[in-house]
């Protein structure tokens, strides 16, 4: 692979970090505040943005409860992050499990902020920006594992999505 690829790569998501549980905005966003929010999060890492009709449904499919007065709080957006995340490589009845198994074992707080840093950990590790990955957390548990395989997962396919995008935009001369 061409070293301006792999830089550039590398320049894509460098330093990129997700907002942690307690940074999310907890006054309450409507549908389009929400959108614009979780596009502006993840724009580092996709062109794939997330739509309001996505949103609704994802509510509809009780993958995100119902808005409070048609607000959503910092815990749905959170859950709607990571659902944006992990949705090109998982299906909705396999992120309704991943999100049940999450409810059973820790609290929204802590899972989001594990796979925000999982995931930055996973991403530094793909580009090549760390030499190994790093143990996050305190557990081995099958859910911690399972969930650091989805976002193994997640991670190559931004890398790969990023990877092809590169190689399009050397190869038409852009």
């Amino acid at each position: 692979m061409d070293q301006e690829i792999k830089d550039q790569l590398s320049m894509s998501v460098a330093g990129m970090r997700l907002p942690r549980f307690h940074e999310i905005p907890n006054v309450g966003l409507y549908l389009e505040q929400t959108v614009k929010y979780i596009n502006e999060c993840l724009s580092p890492l996709t062109q794939e943005a997330i739509t309001s009709s996505m949103v609704s449904n994802y509510v509809k499919r009780d993958l995100v409860a119902n808005p409070h007065k048609k607000q959503y709080s910092r815990e749905q957006v959170a859950y709607l992050i990571f659902i944006a995340v992990v949705k090109t490589v998982l299906s909705m009845d396999e992120i309704r499990l991943i999100i049940s198994l999450q409810k059973r074992t820790y609290t929204a707080q802590v899972s989001y902020d594990y796979f925000c840093t999982e995931l930055e950990n996973v991403l530094a590790y793909t580009l090549g920006q760390r030499e190994e990955l790093e143990p996050i957390g305190q557990d081995s548990s099958d859910e911690k594992i399972m969930l650091r395989n989805v976002i193994i997962t997640a991670a190559l396919k931004i890398y790969l999505g990023k990877l092809f995008a590169a190689m399009q935009q050397q190869e038409s001369g852009e």
